[in-house]
């Protein structure tokens, strides 16, 4: 009895330690990998409708931007060659040259090296009212004021609350000029004709303002930080 019971301790221990060995290895090995819940159940991500994706709804989303909320546009209704992309440059143009293709609907301005353009759509002037030729983009405004130059009060007298001499419309949402204007100059001559943003991101695309050149106010936005001083700008008919 005394024998077996001794075997019998001995085993025990034996166990006891092959265990706590085991227990040791565990602790030792490192720190435990845990696989992320959504790379496990991807199915459980909510689907964005179609069309519609996270990078375009980051460019196109609400900002906050002046002291003024620019609402989130539903680019998804809008042809997706008039997104903001970066291209080749197939303009012809050196690096730092503003494009405006008014047959396509482009703007493009050249990146430096010459080789890509960002490419932005833009709404255009109407038929007998769209402006042609090169110029430089003088002076540029964030917010700026609105004043219809004369020639247009004469043809919608209704603006004329705005027209020269009365300080102009006020900065903000509905200001046709946007959340930024750049300014067009031709021989050291305002032309009156401007880039700017415009809250109607419907009218990208289309021929309906008065000469200028519109576009989403998030794209007028990137473009005038990316825009070299005094830039060089060619409109093409």
């Amino acid at each position: 009895m005394t024998t077996d019971l001794l075997s019998r301790r001995r085993l025990l221990s034996l166990l006891a330690v092959g265990t706590a060995s085991t227990l040791a290895g565990c602790a030792s090995s490192g720190p435990q990998r845990f696989t992320p819940i959504a790379a496990v159940s991807p199915a459980f991500a909510p689907a964005l409708p179609p069309g519609r994706s996270p990078e375009l709804d980051a460019t196109y989303g609400e900002i906050v931007d002046g002291g003024f909320v620019i609402p989130a546009v539903p680019y998804w209704k809008i042809p997706p060659r008039f997104y903001r992309q970066r291209v080749p440059n197939e303009t012809g143009e050196p690096a730092g040259t503003v494009v405006v293709d008014t047959q396509q609907r482009f703007l493009y301005l050249v990146e430096p090296g010459g080789q890509t353009a960002m490419r932005y759509g833009v709404g255009i002037g109407r038929e007998g009212f769209a402006w042609q030729g090169e110029g430089v983009i003088q002076w540029r405004q964030k917010w700026p004021k609105w004043t219809p130059p004369s020639e247009m009060v004469a043809r919608q007298p209704e603006l004329a609350k705005y027209g020269p001499g009365t300080g102009g419309m006020e900065p903000g949402l509905m200001n046709p000029l946007g959340a930024r204007a750049l300014y067009i100059f031709k021989n050291g001559q305002d032309t009156l004709y401007r880039l700017h943003g415009n809250p109607e991101w419907n009218s990208i695309g289309k021929a309906v303002s008065s000469g200028c050149v519109r576009l989403m106010n998030q794209d007028i936005i990137d473009l005038y930080e990316r825009v070299p001083n005094k830039a060089r700008i060619v409109v093409w008919q």
